[in-house]
């Protein structure tokens, strides 16, 4: 499923193409998706002016005039296309594809939403799983909705920080990985980037997550190890334009590479690249996931 890193590079390969720009015509070819769709979906983002673009942990937020949000998740396999207006000048900031048509006509058996911009734009949502979803909410709504109520801070803003993790971990019987993972705890983390940030801290993912954290609630030297690669590992993977494993791809149809970097997901039984470990990468399930990590220097 893509993570934030994968949401965040969706959201600045759409940007150019949607901000500041009215939706001139909008197609549904299927009432549902994950759930079923708002009431006169299409009917409602026809005319629209989009303002901007956000996103909220894996969330993607599509601000429109008018104080409403087109949010929609991405789910296992969900995907935008942007195809420009035929003969424009593709610019490589534009995530777009370059020599193509004047665009699709959106016929694709998953093909399920189109998005017909005023300057010629096309934006064609695929999802050939249809584990994604899209709902339409009032901006003033949005924070308590169902879909972002209760969620925890982002893992590159100012609230997450040692104190603050500190205090979520502290008792916490569970194994350290699950805690990462609760959403409540901090938003947009998923089973790679937790994989990769225990590794860099040289923590276990099998450790109880109290472990890290003083008996007064204060951050431990672990706490803050973690803190700093949970950052990085986010950054890094940013910069990269996410991790391409199955189905996930740019808007523009490229491809992710942080997924070259990675120190130990996906890489059981390689030697440890850390310089001097001589351990091997092991792999072992938790709460139905899948968990990499070096046995031998994650303690």
């Amino acid at each position: 499923m893509p993570e934030l890193p994968e949401v965040e590079t969706v959201r600045r390969g759409l940007e150019p193409a949607m901000a500041g720009k009215r939706i001139v015509r909008a197609v549904q070819k299927r009432p549902d998706l994950r759930f079923p769709l708002p009431e006169r979906f299409a009917e409602r983002l026809t005319g629209r002016q989009v303002m901007h673009l956000g996103r909220r942990a894996k969330y993607l937020l599509i601000h429109l005039d008018g104080a409403e949000v087109l949010l929609a998740h991405l789910g296992m396999s969900g995907r935008y296309t942007i195809w420009p207006p035929e003969g424009a000048s593709i610019s490589p900031g534009d995530f777009a594809l370059e020599g193509t048509p004047a665009g699709p006509d959106g016929s694709g058996a998953h093909d399920h939403i189109i998005l017909d911009m005023e300057d010629g734009t096309r934006i064609v949502y695929s999802d050939h799983r249809r584990f994604g979803y899209m709902d339409l909410i009032a901006e003033e709504e949005l924070p308590a909705s169902k879909h972002l109520a209760g969620l925890g801070p982002e893992p590159l803003g100012n609230d997450f920080n040692a104190e603050m993790l500190a205090q979520k971990l502290r008792g916490k019987k569970t194994p350290l990985k699950a805690a990462l993972l609760d959403q409540r705890v901090v938003a947009g983390l998923g089973n790679i980037y937790v994989c990769e940030a225990l590794y860099r801290a040289g923590l276990s993912p099998r450790r109880l997550a109290g472990s890290i954290t003083r008996q007064d609630g204060k951050p431990t030297e672990r706490m803050e190890r973690l803190v700093g690669a949970v950052r990085g590992v986010i950054t890094e993977a940013i910069e990269a334009g996410g991790s391409t494993l199955r189905d996930y791809a740019h808007t523009d149809g490229t491809l992710g590479y942080f997924q070259h970097r990675f120190s130990v997901y996906d890489r059981e039984g390689e030697p440890c690249s850390r310089e001097g470990c001589g351990g091997r990468v092991q792999r072992v399930v938790q709460s139905g996931r899948s968990s990499f990590f070096c046995g031998a220097c994650q303690r």
